[in-house]
């Protein structure tokens, strides 16, 4: 039976808004430390976010049907690739890309994942290479993430260092969902996202290793409630997202995506003090979304 694309809309609004949540989520945990007058490098942030994977990956393996099962019929260089690319080093550049920008800023970069599926879809699926209207989507977008990084308002750090981070971080997660593609036909969505989940948070957290002897002062309990939401992010949305994956095509997703800047823009200044958006933010921002939408919508048509 054919499904209607308009079914996937509540379940990607879930996973928008839960995923959208995590930029002033994670930026309110800098903010507790930088308030406790801890100096944070990149291991303290690498373990914070391993502790994260490792429990919403341990949570959806206890919940999966079979993945024991699951993980012997499944070639392992495609798990290792899946938690690599899905976790591992999208998030070796998400945390250290957040540590630099502002939570806006930072959302906003999270669209150009649409732009990075148009272009390796072709080389790794085999997919019709963009028309002139999407590389005409690609270069509007461009110019958005250009102003935006020139003008994005107070409290933005670090904006190009911390954009390209981002986007950095966007190339991998996309590689992730196109290295999925390879492995749903043998592991279920709860199963492969809580290997991607589990093995990736055991990298960050070993990555993080020299942060570990000063854990306790770390994650108080302000730290471990914020932790425990951002667990519940990951576990939840990743597997809506897996899941629906291996219903809806993934371009239409793709158009879909730009609900993730929208709500963590909005949260972001919403919940984090010392942030407004600038006039290269709000411009930027309706290029990006604007062209993602075009170009994604385009393809699908």
């Amino acid at each position: 039976m054919q499904r209607s694309p308009y079914l996937v809309f509540l379940p990607v609004l879930l996973c928008t808004l839960l995923w959208g949540s995590a930029f002033p989520c994670i930026k309110l945990v800098y903010q507790h430390w930088a308030d406790l007058g801890l100096e944070i490098g990149l291991f303290d942030r690498w373990l914070f976010a391993g502790m994260r994977f490792v429990i919403a990956g341990a949570v959806l393996l206890l919940l999966a049907r079979q993945p024991r099962d699951e993980w012997r019929e499944t070639p392992k260089k495609y798990i290792l690739l899946l938690s690599m690319g899905q976790t591992l080093f999208q998030y070796v550049f998400f945390y250290l890309g957040l540590s630099l920008a502002s939570g806006s800023l930072a959302a906003l970069m999270a669209s150009t994942g649409s732009f990075w599926w148009m272009l390796l879809a072709p080389i790794m699926l085999g997919a019709a290479w963009p028309q002139w209207r999407q590389w005409a989507g690609l270069i509007v977008g461009a110019l958005g993430v250009t102003l935006a990084v020139y003008a994005p308002g107070s409290g933005a750090g670090n904006p190009m260092l911390g954009a390209l981070c981002v986007m950095l971080a966007t190339f991998f997660g996309s590689v992730g969902v196109v290295i999925f593609s390879k492995i749903k036909p043998t592991m279920g969505a709860r199963a492969a996202t809580g290997f991607s989940l589990f093995l990736g948070g055991v990298g960050l957290c070993l990555l993080g290793l020299p942060a570990w002897s000063k854990a306790a002062v770390l994650f108080d309990s302000y730290v471990m409630m914020l932790t425990a939401w951002l667990v519940v992010v990951s576990a939840t949305a990743f597997a809506v997202w897996n899941h629906i994956s291996t219903l809806y095509p993934v371009h239409l997703l793709a158009s879909c995506r730009f609900l993730i800047p929208v709500f963590g823009v909005l949260l972001s200044l919403s919940f984090l003090e010392g942030e407004s958006a600038g006039w290269g933010l709000v411009l930027g921002g309706v290029l990006v979304i604007g062209s993602a939408i075009f170009a994604t919508l385009t393809k699908r048509n």
